[in-house]
């Protein structure tokens, strides 16, 4: 129960990893806040508290915009009194061959995935430095390491929250907040599925779960793919105390696929 009386904000929180990071902090005491685009983030909240008893709070949230974030944190504070813990975990991706790519591909990718995580990283710091501390966690990905084919838009969205991950960590430093990134590797989430498909049909003559496990097989030490629970298990420990001397990191998670 380490987060007790602290209270977290999770933005994509609503399914894959987002959900796993919800149910881990549930579980150890945390005020959840889950925030979605989607509509029914509510139902998810509610299949939550369920589980857990935990106290859950959903909020419906585009993060790209300003005026949606600000009332996300605003309700998140006005539930729980404080925000301990922000985790910027929402995000999208498209795959395309670079003649194929659209401009508004590339807009929605960056405005989601960097400009979000700016957005999020920016309010929250408002309210941890009124309590004197917090953690940021920004959710990058193995293509904030190496890009991959067919999604230059997708490498440079997570090359970017690296870069944020580490000026907002110099610039907060004395203020008692933590910033540090997550990079997952192959996680079982709907997001693969896509990846394995779209990929699958522009890379050769791939059934459905053929490509993933390939590349599981061929390129991943621990030959499986990650789970949710595993990526829950890294954001724990880095929102938690005994993670107070890291900062301004990024870390793998994805069985050795990447290693540095």
């Amino acid at each position: 129960m380490r987060f007790r009386d602290k209270t977290v904000v999770i933005t994509g929180g609503n399914r894959g990893i987002g959900y796993a990071i919800s149910t881990r902090f549930a579980q150890e005491g945390a005020n959840v806040v889950m925030a979605s685009i989607e509509e029914h983030v509510t139902e998810a909240a509610n299949k939550l508290m369920s589980e857990t008893g935990a106290s859950v709070l959903p909020v419906v949230c585009n993060v790209s915009e300003l005026t949606e974030v600000k009332n996300l944190y605003a309700k998140a504070d006005k539930e729980f009194g404080s925000i301990d813990i922000s985790i910027q975990n929402a995000g999208i991706i498209t795959i395309a061959k670079i003649e194929d790519l659209t401009e508004k591909q590339w807009d929605d990718t960056m405005e989601v995935n960097t400009k979000g995580v700016f957005l999020c990283c920016q309010e929250a710091i408002r309210y941890m430095r009124k309590l004197g501390g917090g953690r940021l966690i920004n959710t990058a990905s193995g293509q904030a390491r190496d890009g991959f084919i067919y999604t230059p838009h997708y490498a440079a969205s997570k090359f970017g929250v690296m870069g944020i991950t580490q000026s907002l960590a110099k610039e907060v430093a004395l203020d008692g907040i933590t910033v540090n990134a997550i990079c997952p590797g192959i996680i079982t989430t709907d997001m693969w599925d896509y990846n394995d498909r779209v990929w699958g049909e522009m890379l050769g003559d791939y059934g459905p779960g053929e490509l993933m496990a390939e590349w599981v097989d061929n390129n991943i030490p621990m030959k499986r793919a990650g789970e949710g629970k595993d990526v829950a298990g890294l954001v724990a420990f880095l929102a938690s105390g005994d993670a107070s001397y890291i900062t301004g990191q990024t870390i793998n998670v994805d069985g050795g696929l990447i290693m540095s």
